[in-house]
């Protein structure tokens, strides 16, 4: 059998805080691979990246702390959004959070979802990012051109 359809329909297959740097093209493509699914009509992908403004302050870069469970909280922030009822129609589920350093334009997070309609798989994309930035604990530290900084997301 294919290792992209080696998991089981309702899976958490990837549940990952990385480090090293990559393309949006390389998270897409990564991310979608890891939830194609025989029985999916629909995979959609959302990456989140590093913007050069934020509450019209200029900034210049991020970097993102992860506490060491970090991982454990996003598979199951991931694993949540496969239970049974809206928007548990997702059958593959994927997500990678960036820590460390980033730069302008930089993927920070990536999720990826297969269900058998389109509906469902944006639902359930939807509901996994907002569930991940309320649940994972990743705390944002922005620096701005005028050299100050903010912690975002801090407990």
């Amino acid at each position: 059998m294919n290792d992209r359809f080696s998991a089981a329909p309702g899976t958490v297959t990837r549940a990952e805080i990385r480090t090293e740097p990559w393309s949006v093209a390389q998270a897409i493509e990564e991310l979608t691979a890891a939830v194609t699914d025989p029985a999916a009509g629909a995979v959609v992908t959302f990456v989140g990246t590093v913007r050069n403004a934020d509450q019209g302050r200029s900034v210049t870069r991020l970097d993102y702390a992860a506490h060491p469970r970090a991982e454990v909280a996003l598979a199951a922030a991931l694993a949540s959004i496969l239970a049974p009822g809206p928007p548990g129609s997702a059958l593959r589920v994927a997500a990678v959070h960036r820590a460390g350093r980033l730069s302008i334009g930089d993927p920070a997070l990536v999720v990826a979802v297969s269900a058998e309609h389109r509906a469902e798989a944006f639902d359930a994309c939807a509901a996994l990012v907002d569930r991940i930035k309320a649940t994972v604990p990743v705390w944002k530290h922005q620096v701005f051109a005028d050299g100050s900084s903010q912690w975002v997301g801090l407990p």
